[in-house]
């Protein structure tokens, strides 16, 4: 696009609103390809571990390798969905073999969601190659920067749950 035809626009090339700040604007096309991206890849991830793997369960694996065993209602809370949603997702992880419940010894009204030994052998083969994906693709990145990306990108999930 030439110059005349910036001017006849208005936004500088950009398709944006007169006024908008480029830099939330660049965030939000850069986040929306990335969660494309993310989607897509988290399907796969899901299939490579079970073929009946439901895409949006397969961060809830991630929840209960990375932090244990724990309740259905604090996994929700922090994937951010009902209590319904849960319920159905972990049913299916149950019939899959992937997570076991058992009662909660603090609390003997409640339960824990664990993964199985053939669930937390199943996500970790394929956690592994995820992360070597990532390896290979950021092989030119210093680590600091590495550090860095995951620092501002915690940042935002943070601000995302407030």
């Amino acid at each position: 696009m030439g110059a005349a035809e910036e001017g006849v626009r208005g936004d500088g090339g950009t398709g944006a609103e007169p006024g908008a700040d480029r830099e939330f604007l660049s965030l939000e096309r850069e986040l929306s390809l990335l969660m494309r991206r993310a989607r897509a890849s988290s399907g796969e991830m899901a299939r490579q571990v079970h073929p009946d793997l439901e895409p949006a369960a397969y961060g809830l694996l991630v929840c209960l390798d990375d932090g244990g065993p724990q309740r259905a209602t604090d996994l929700a809370a922090y994937i951010g969905v009902g209590k319904a949603t849960m319920s159905r997702q972990l049913r299916a992880l149950e019939e899959l073999g992937l997570v076991s419940r058992a009662p909660d010894p603090a609390d003997g009204r409640a339960w824990l969601i664990r993964l199985t030994p053939d669930g937390r052998t199943r996500f970790r083969t394929v956690r592994a190659a995820r992360r070597a994906q990532y390896v290979r693709r950021l092989q030119g990145w210093d680590r600091a920067e590495v550090a860095e990306l995951a620092r501002l990108l915690g940042q935002l999930n943070s601000s995302a749950e407030g």
